[in-house]
Formats: structure tokens, C-alpha cells, sequence
């Protein structure tokens, strides 16, 4: 059968420059000899992790500038000084708990550790250290520049066995790869990425979805299209786990998976359950560490905290028969489109983040849910409207810009209520203010 997807429709986007179009080119010519070394087919979720991540070509390994006014998209960090600074009082308040140490995933420009390390300076915070979980060296030299005048930043290649402190995650979840699925009349099979020309005609129930957005901008090396085949049994477990309900699905329903994300999860959660467990023994911890160099950088400790915020629902929302064509999103100079195959490298690729399964991965690695809310009331109750009256309402020059940031922060119209934040960990207890708005009843 053929699945019920509309036809695309041609994108008007701005057109980027000869070197950007050539390392685009450049990335599409990888991605193919990835497809043809597999057989013509690859999952999406590889499709995303090269498109994302590959070595100097991926979007968030090559050069180009992605986030501000000259990016792609704005997140919450560039958009005002008090996010981070509310993150660094709230993170202040959790150091009685966990030891004064703060590790940070997704720190793109750097903004939201300047913010952060910028209000523990001016309130008298002490923190240890600030470490940045960094695989990106283009974005590591710009955070680099931007923090160096705070000497408790100290950059980590991967993730170490054993921490203790305040984890910070802005929109990390969103950009990790995930796998589509599409229920069809054979059962739900897997929806990955094959080249147009060279496709295997004779698997079932191919999609005619082709890559045309890339005829706005340029000629390409490869054209892409969307190629099913059956699900294999780890990922009929991982669906049949995620989403308990996807037997009463409509046929042609197509859905993210988050097997990465997941995993992601579970890592952190061994990550600081194995640091509250080398609470008492600092030199399990240092033999534990990844290497020589990040033991001696990471110290034992006992309680932690992970802080995740991103956009996205917990499950009963999120597999709604409305989202029947998934939540991919693409963003390309501040235009957000539906077609992933367009100018691969040049643009982010995301998913809306499935909560449930994060807060399910958390607990299943030994971690506590602690809250999860809204975007809107963990900031109010982090008492970011507080920090806006340190500026001066009648200067309007420094104040307006602050306000007006602050109203898309907390808004409902705009991330208030779209963004979601949830906040696991062990050994700590969250102050009762802070959980006024707690919906991890609603997971």
C-alpha cells in the first residue's frame, strides 16, 4: 500500500552561498556511499546522526553559525541574560544537596554557561566547576572565546562515569536521532531513507516521497526518498514499550521513535547514581572516570540533579491521532519546514521529546522524577520575575528588551507552555514552591 502522505510543497527559502552549498554537496555524497554501503537503505535515525553530526560536515560539527539572529533558530539562552541567571540561583539553592559542580550538555555558543557564571559572580554563588560535555570543536572554540575569563570552565569529550552536582540540559533532547515508524496494513514497519535511483523497486510499500525542496536552492548530489521495511524485534520492543497504546493507531499513522534519547537517559542515570555511590570513596570515583585527565577534573560527590528542558509532551498527548505525520521539524534561517532532505548540513533536524519515555529511562537507571512542568512555571517559581526587577523600570532602554524577552520565555502563546522541563535525580528534594506546578502525575 501507499502510505497517505501529501505531497510537499516547494519551499521558498533563502539561498545559501557557494561554500555552504558545496559542503552541503559534500555531506549528501557521504550520506549516499553510507546508503549504498548498507545495502540501498539506512534508517532515519542514521540519516539524522550523519546530517547532524557528521565529522565537519554535519550541522552541528561543521562551521556555519546556527544560533541568534544569524542562525537557524533562537533558543532560550540567546534570548535574555535571565534564564541562565535563574538556572544559577536555582542551582545555588541546590548546592546545600549536591556539591557545588555543574555539568553542562548542549551548550551550543556558550551563552547559557556565560549567563549562568555571570549571576553566581554577581550573587556570590560558589561554584567548583562548570563542566561542558562537548564533541563539536567549532562549537568548543566558540565557548572557548566566550568564557574565557571563567577559569571553573573545563571542556569534557564524553560523558564520565561518575558525577556529582547540577546537570543542565537546554534543547538536547530534540536534536538526537530518532527512528520513524508508519503503521501499515502489513503491521507497523520502519520508515528509513534510500537513494531515488537506486532503490531496491522490488520492496514492498516503497514511499514516492522525494527530496524536492532542494530544487529552490540548488542541484544536488543525491536525491533522497523514503524507504520502509519491516521492524526488527528491538525496535517492535522499543515501540511496543514506548507507545503502549499503537495498536488502536490509525493505519498510516507515522511516529517518532527515541531509542537515543532513551539511552541518553539511562546513561545519565549511571552516570550520578554511580556518583552518589562514590560519595564516600573518591578514588573508586578517579579509577572510574573516563580517562587520567577528566578524573582528575571530575570530583566524587553524593546528591544530583538533572535539568532537562525542551519542547515536547508526555505520551498520552503525544501519539494523538492530530500528530498522525509525526513531529519532525526542520529549521533553516529562522524558516521551520517538514522536509529533512533538504541541503542536509545546512539545517536542524529535530523531534518533539517524548517526556514519558525520558522520565521511564530515568527511573528504570535508578533516578527519582522530581517534577516536570511547564516551561512557564519552573521559571516563575525559579523566581525569574524577580530577577527582572533588578533592572529599573523607568529605563525603558534596558528594561523593555528584558520584559518583552521574559513574556517569550513564560507566555503560553509562545514557550511558556510548549517547552516542558523535567528534573530527575538522587538524593535531592526539591523546594515545595518549586513543585507547585508539578504535573509528573500526567506522564
Amino acid at each position: 500500500m501507499r502510505l497517505p502522505h501529501s505531497p510537499r510543497p516547494p519551499l521558498s527559502l533563502p539561498v545559501p552561498g557557494d561554500d555552504a552549498l558545496a559542503a552541503s554537496r559534500a555531506l549528501q555524497q557521504l550520506i549516499s556511499e553510507d546508503i549504498r554501503a548498507q545495502a540501498g537503505w539506512i534508517s532515519f535515525a542514521r540519516y539524522m546522526e550523519l546530517a547532524l553530526y557528521a565529522p565537519d560536515l554535519g550541522y552541528y560539527s561543521g562551521g556555519a553559525a546556527k544560533l541568534g539572529k544569524d542562525g537557524d533558530f533562537t533558543t532560550a539562552p540567546e534570548m535574555s541574560p535571565l534564564f541562565g541567571a535563574t538556572l544559577a540561583q536555582l542551582a545555588g539553592a541546590l548546592f546545600a544537596q549536591t556539591s557545588a559542580n555543574v555539568m553542562e550538555f548542549g551548550a551550543g555558543t556558550g551563552r547559557l554557561a556565560f549567563d549562568f557564571l555571570s549571576e553566581c559572580q554577581v550573587s556570590g554563588i560558589a561554584i567548583e566547576r562548570y563542566f561542558i560535555v562537548e564533541l563539536s570543536g567549532e562549537l568548543r572554540a566558540r565557548q572557548e572565546d566566550l568564557l574565557k575569563n571563567f577559569p571553573q570552565v573545563q571542556w569534557l569529550q564524553q560523558m564520565p562515569v561518575s558525577f556529582s552536582g547540577v546537570v543542565l540540559g537546554n534543547e538536547v533532547l530534540d536534536a538526537m536521532p530518532v527512528q520513524l515508524v508508519c503503521k501499515t496494513e502489513q503491521g507497523w514497519r520502519e520508515v528509513g531513507v534510500s537513494l531515488a535511483d537506486e532503490r531496491n523497486t522490488s520492496a514492498p510499500d516503497t514511499l514516492a516521497l522525494h527530496a524536492s525542496a532542494t530544487e529552490a536552492a540548488a542541484s544536488t548530489v543525491a536525491s533522497f526518498v523514503w524507504s520502509e521495511r519491516d521492524c526488527d524485534a528491538a525496535l517492535m520492543a522499543q515501540l511496543q514499550a514506548q507507545i503502549p497504546d499503537h495498536a488502536e493507531l490509525p493505519l498510516g499513522y507515522l511516529t517518532e521513535l527515541h531509542a537515543v534519547s532513551s539511552g541518553f537517559m539511562r546513561s545519565l542515570a549511571a552516570m550520578l547514581t554511580a556518583g552518589e555511590k562514590n560519595s564516600q570513596d573518591s578514588q573508586g570515583s578517579l579509577a572510574n572516570a573516563v580517562n587520567a585527565a577528566e578524573a582528575e577534573a571530575v570530583p566524587p560527590g553524593s546528591a544530583a540533579v538533572a535539568i532537562l528542558l525542551d519542547y515536547g509532551f508526555p505520551a498520552h498527548e503525544y501519539y494523538l491521532e492530530q500528530r498522525a505525520q509525526g513531529t519532525l521539524m526542520c529549521h533553516y534561517r529562522h524558516h521551520s519546514h517538514p522536509d529533512p532532505f533538504y541541503l542536509p548540513g545546512l539545517q536542524d533536524i529535530t523531534a518533539h521529546v517524548d517526556f514519558t519515555a525520558m522520565a521511564l529511562a530515568a527511573q528504570a537507571g535508578g533516578l527519582e522524577v522530581l517534577a516536570y512542568l511547564s516551561q512557564a512555571g519552573f521559571l516563575l517559581e525559579a523566581g525569574i520575575a524577580q530577577l527582572l526587577m533588578r533592572t529599573p523600570a523607568d529605563d525603558p532602554m534596558q528594561y523593555l528588551p528584558q520584559a518583552n524577552a521574559l513574556q517569550k520565555l513564560i507566555s503560553p502563546a509562545e514557550m511558556g507552555e510548549l517547552f516542558k522541563v523535567l528534573i530527575v535525580g538522587c538524593g535531592v528534594e526539591l523546594d515545595s514552591q518549586l513543585l507547585r506546578h508539578d504535573r509528573s502525575h500526567r506522564l
